[in-house]
């Protein structure tokens, strides 16, 4: 399995992010690392469909994806059952790292 969080230079919400991600791969029993790749600029961003910092790839693909949402360099918000969140709650990372995991195994 492929995992990358991609960010914009000096995200607030990157640490918080890794170690929720870092928390899910273990509740799903993934030893799994990951890698974290800062996007420069906007034409980067266009390449790799990066709508927000920080967005969490798995296999290449956006779990929280927002159809028609623009590529660009920006803060990104997701929704958790405690409310608006720079980065995804532990729970909504164990579903899709779990569905992978099934797909890959």
């Amino acid at each position: 399995m492929e995992i990358e969080v991609l960010v914009v230079a000096d995200c607030p919400n990157a640490q918080p992010a890794a170690e929720r991600l870092r928390q899910a791969l273990d509740a799903v029993g993934l030893g799994e690392g990951f890698t974290t790749r800062v996007i420069a600029d906007q034409a980067e961003a266009e390449r790799c469909g990066f709508t927000g910092s920080p967005t969490i790839l798995i296999n290449g693909r956006d779990p929280f994806a927002e159809p028609g949402r623009a590529p660009g360099l920006a803060c990104r918000m997701y929704r958790t059952v405690s409310g608006l969140s720079g980065a995804p709650d532990v729970e909504q990372l164990r579903q899709p790292l779990a569905s992978a995991a099934r797909i890959d195994g």
